[in-house]
């Protein structure tokens, strides 16, 4: 069945060369989940969908056909182009990772939507970049079904990640997460620099088996620009 939407809300992702002047272009949008496009004669020297079609951008979109790859139809930007620089770059390019490689196309997920959104003017700031972050692990990975279940925990115990049991009590000489940490970030309440450490241990665990074994690029660039391995 051929498919028409006229003007859907949608972020730029990813784009990459397609045939001699053309561009395939990876969109998250708010009521059509992951949708890809042809960007047809975006190569063109002076197409204004080169400048338009970058990371980031906000759209207003419409495409047109039958098979899972669409012709795009029209582009205009929605609200001014979203410049991330330096550290706020490449977590924005982490994000964009994490719904290519987690979210099935055309599964819409409008609540995480909106989360990106909040992430991106966040990166944009540059002033609570781990917040961020940690919330939007936390929303994606609830959208997905994977929600943090908190509702046993007490704050004065400690906790461990089982993958088939999910957060299991400790003994009190072993040593784990606090649970008063567990349940900040339920509430994603990041001001503590032991919180974001914790959140940022939890959430590599669970993010771990859903993406599998092919590492992130965007960690890898990560890691190459601090000259370290490990981020």
């Amino acid at each position: 069945m051929e498919q028409r939407v006229d003007a859907a809300a949608a972020y730029v992702l990813h784009t990459r060369p397609y045939r001699e002047t053309s561009l395939l272009v990876d969109l998250f949008t708010l009521e059509h989940g992951l949708v890809s496009v042809v960007a047809r004669g975006a190569r063109k020297p002076g197409s204004r969908l080169r400048a338009l079609l970058q990371p980031f951008q906000s759209l207003q979109v419409g495409w047109q056909g039958r098979a899972e790859l669409k012709n795009l139809r029209s582009a205009e930007a929605s609200e001014t182009s979203c410049m991330l620089q330096g550290r706020s770059l490449l977590c924005g390019l982490y994000l964009n990772e994490l719904l290519q490689r987690l979210l099935r196309p055309h599964d819409p997920h409008p609540r995480l939507f909106v989360y990106f959104r909040y992430a991106l003017n966040e990166l944009k700031l540059a002033q609570d970049i781990e917040g961020a972050l940690r919330t939007f692990e936390r929303q994606l990975l609830e959208q997905l079904g994977f929600a943090l279940d908190c509702s046993t925990l007490l704050p004065q115990e400690h906790y461990c990640w089982s993958e088939e049991q999910g957060l299991v009590g400790l003994a009190p000489t072993v040593a784990g997460w606090p649970g008063e940490h567990l349940l900040a970030i339920e509430r994603d309440q990041y001001d503590d620099p032991d919180v974001r450490r914790t959140a940022k241990q939890l959430m590599r665990l669970r993010l771990a088996p859903l993406l599998g074994e092919k590492p992130l690029r965007s960690r890898e660039l990560f890691m190459k620009r601090k000259g370290t391995r490990d981020d």
